[in-house]
């Protein structure tokens, strides 16, 4: 898929999930380090970070390695289908502080990519489906493609970017 850009500003904060922050705390730089082995630490730490979200959402990833330069992610690794290769990008990149991701992600079993879309003041699920697919009742079928992202349909806020399936 390439690079993909995202809303630094808007998305999910990591700071707060005990589990993300728990698989960080293992990369600590030494007392005096320099300002370069400093932000190489937080970096890693955001990477970890970023790492248990993925896996938390029960996506299985071989291999997975996401590496973070101040406000890019690059992620790589192996997933079985395009849907779980699209999920890692937006789970990465609707997290606060990333700007954009760069897809290295290897697809076992790839299929139609989706669009994606930009949460815009105002959209609901029924008016993004009704934009994309002509239809508002097929709001299911994009969230459906967001879980476990998406724990309700009426919980999207703008600057999120969310994935619309082919037809």
């Amino acid at each position: 898929m390439g690079l993909f850009s995202f809303l630094k500003a808007a998305g999910a904060k990591l700071v707060g999930n005990k589990a993300a922050e728990n698989d960080a705390a293992k990369v600590t730089p030494a007392p005096n380090a320099s300002m370069e082995a400093l932000k190489d630490a937080n970096d890693k730490n955001r990477a970890a970070m970023l790492a248990s979200q993925v896996l938390g959402h029960g996506i299985k990833v071989e291999n997975l390695d996401i590496a973070i330069d101040d406000d890019a992610a690059t992620v790589y690794g192996q997933v079985e289908s395009t849907s779980d290769k699209e999920k890692v990008v937006l789970i990465i990149g609707n997290t606060e502080g990333i700007a954009s991701v760069d897809d290295r992600l290897s697809v076992v079993n790839p299929e139609p990519e989706a669009t994606f879309y930009e949460v815009k003041k105002g959209d609901t699920l029924s008016k993004i489906a009704k934009e994309h697919y002509g239809d508002m009742m097929k709001y299911p079928v994009i969230f459906e493609a967001n879980k476990p992202m998406l724990t309700s349909p009426d919980l999207i806020y703008p600057g999120q970017v969310l994935r619309i399936p082919a037809q």
